[in-house]
């Protein structure tokens, strides 16, 4: 089947790059001339476990194609995929949808015979409709149908997640999408991923909904594990206490510094913003995302106290800056919350991270940046622990003690046991435990 994915960004060229793998012949369009040039020659933008082997292997055997041709594209696809941004629009908190309804525009234009076109971009409730109308206006002669396919990608984990998803979700308005849905879904036949079909808006709400849910066990488990630290438990024993019940399960249950990324920060926002022009109540999903943002300050004054109440002239060693492992992404990432407390309290800053430092440069300022764990802790007051990618897991923490001015670890992510690092002479402040 031919395919066409409307934005080359992180869902539409894992998408893309995932469907051309099944065997589809797809091509990914994108207005960034710079972008497109870079992955016709098999350089990656994002930072993705498996992807860029999987954009050349499919490249090179025809089945991926990039181009900044939108109209060429979609004239040729019996499925035409929109992938574009739909980040928060400023000052509101809603979605912002123009990238969506630019593209809807586009394609219309170009629609040649019966065409299914999907939205795979996080939309709110009703997007859908009026991208169907704005087609409808574009080209009142098309004959096409519009679907809901949201999609459900961890980072790090994304290629995973395609392949061998837990189901599905397709919304649809007109029976005849029902079968090219199900034939662009056929290789998964093997791996019997549920296909649950819905109507369009139900598909919509699902995706906000899922987001809204993980966002507040993470929070839930989070505040829980504030109760542990004044009570004298242990967070992580009341998560696998919990998690061992099959009605609430043990994923999303890690206490931490709070959650961040491209998806639950601004699919909250967008839900809550939904519910208040709805007149619906979304009183919980308002708390997790007032809570969660509160928490991120709060983990800097949790580093602040583990080193005596005073940081003013000393270096704080900070270890991971993206939001979680195996990405680049530093969006709503907690450490720049971090990082900007340590500084308002007189603190200098040394970071390192594995892949996203080049990214953390554009939005965190006034810190140094290390080629290295070890190098990072050299004279630090303190070694805080952010972001749990495995480099940070197995650490020299007599060689780390050796180099600091000051042997504090703040461990933000729980990845040490206390009796180690207290061994290895180490004040160690961690999340949720005595």
């Amino acid at each position: 089947m031919r395919i066409a994915m409307i934005g080359s960004g992180y869902v539409g060229l894992v998408s893309g790059a995932c469907f051309a793998d099944f065997g589809h012949d797809v091509v990914c369009v994108d207005k960034d001339e710079a972008k497109i040039a870079l992955l016709r020659e098999g350089r990656i933008p994002i930072f993705e476990p498996g992807l860029e082997e999987m954009v050349a292997r499919n490249a090179s055997q025809g089945r991926l194609r990039f181009g900044t041709d939108v109209g060429e594209a979609v004239a040729e696809a019996s499925a035409v995929f929109i992938g574009v941004g739909t980040p928060s629009r400023r000052g509101d908190g809603h979605a912002d949808l123009s990238y969506v309804y630019a593209a809807a525009r586009e394609i219309a234009r170009a629609l040649d015979g019966f065409t299914v076109v999907v939205m795979k971009s996080t939309v709110p409730v009703g997007t859908g409709d009026e991208v169907e109308r704005i087609i409808r206006d574009e080209r009142p002669d098309a004959d096409f149908c519009v679907v809901s396919n949201p999609e459900f990608l961890r980072e790090g984990a994304a290629i995973a997640d395609f392949k061998r998803p837990d189901r599905i979700v397709i919304g649809i308005e007109d029976e005849r999408a029902r079968e090219v849905m199900t034939e662009v879904y056929r290789p998964l036949y093997l791996n019997q991923s549920p296909l649950l079909f819905t109507s369009r808006r139900t598909a919509e709400l699902i995706k906000y909904a899922g987001n809204a849910f993980l966002a507040t066990k993470i929070t839930f488990i989070n505040e829980i594990a504030d109760l542990c630290e004044k009570v004298g438990a242990d967070v992580q024993q009341v998560a696998r206490g919990i998690g061992l019940d099959n009605r609430i399960g043990s994923k999303f249950l890690h206490a931490g510094p709070g959650y961040g990324g491209s998806c639950f920060p601004k699919d909250t926002l967008a839900l809550i913003k939904t519910a208040q022009d709805q007149g619906a109540s979304m009183r919980i999903v308002e708390t997790v995302a007032s809570v969660n943002e509160q928490r991120k300050r709060a983990m800097g004054r949790k580093v602040i106290a583990a080193c005596g109440g005073d940081v003013r002239g000393r270096m704080i060693a900070i270890l991971g800056l993206t939001f979680k492992p195996n990405t680049d992404d530093m969006r709503d990432a907690p450490s720049i919350a971090i990082v900007t407390a340590l500084q308002d309290a007189g603190a200098s800053v040394c970071a390192y991270d594995p892949e996203g430092m080049k990214q953390a440069r554009g939005v965190i300022t006034d810190v140094e940046y290390a080629d290295d764990a070890y190098s990072c802790a050299e004279g630090a007051h303190a070694l805080v622990i952010v972001t749990e990618w495995d480099a940070f897991r197995a650490l020299d923490l007599p060689r780390l003690k050796s180099v600091m001015a000051a042997p504090v670890l703040v461990d933000l992510r729980n990845i040490y046991r206390p009796e180690d690092a207290r061994r290895a002479g180490f004040a160690y402040t961690s999340v949720g435990r005595s």
